[in-house]
């Protein structure tokens, strides 16, 4: 069962990037980047993230609350990710199910297709595992992704998450197939991680 996470949404800065709660009212450059990520294939493809062709107001409006809800309710935080320098929006990352009796919780993330290569998602989950650990006290942080998503299994590894095993059909993409997934976790008395490291 997930426990309430902070009422108050927090910014993250690492990593040369800076993650900011999604704005409820979807600030322009959001807007844009959400466009962008519900409209792409390769979202679509490995997650349940609904994908439309030319995603419309309203389906950035759903996104946008659903995000705004989660911290307002405790449940799920979830941070624009952007370039510190530049503001750029690159992509998302999000913590959820967090239940504070067993100290765990599930960490997911992704990146706009023109952000990819760049190491941002190591970045951004490297910086939201340490906020994690030393905000809400959890131990253990879990991460899946569809097994055959060997960028998000390189992301993972690098991020000091192992593989711990692979779950069958337990990850639906936008289509509702079921999927294998893998099953990463990483604890907190591991090690740090680089994630710019090779």
């Amino acid at each position: 069962m997930s426990d309430p996470l902070p009422m108050t949404a927090a910014t993250v800065t690492a990593h040369g990037l800076l993650l900011r709660p999604w704005s409820e009212d979807g600030a322009a450059d959001e807007t844009a980047a959400l466009r962008i990520a519900l409209g792409d294939p390769e979202m679509g493809r490995w997650n349940p993230v609904a994908v439309h062709p030319e995603p419309d107001d309203t389906e950035v409006r759903r996104w946008l609350a659903v995000r705004a809800e989660g911290w307002a309710s405790g449940t799920r935080a979830s941070w624009c990710v952007r370039d510190q320098a530049t503001g750029e929006v690159l992509g998302n990352v999000s913590l959820q199910d967090v239940d504070r009796q067993r100290r765990r919780g599930l960490v997911g993330y992704w990146t706009l297709p023109g952000a990819r290569g760049g190491r941002v998602a190591s970045r951004a989950l490297e910086a939201v595992t340490r906020w994690a650990f030393a905000e809400l006290a959890v131990h253990r942080l879990e991460l899946g992704h569809a097994v055959g998503h060997d960028a998000s299994c390189r992301i993972a590894v690098r991020c000091g998450y192992p593989l711990e095993g692979t779950l069958r059909e337990a990850l639906p993409n936008s289509a509702g197939d079921l999927m294998d997934m893998h099953l990463h976790a990483r604890l907190s008395t591991d090690p740090p991680c680089d994630p710019l490291a090779r």
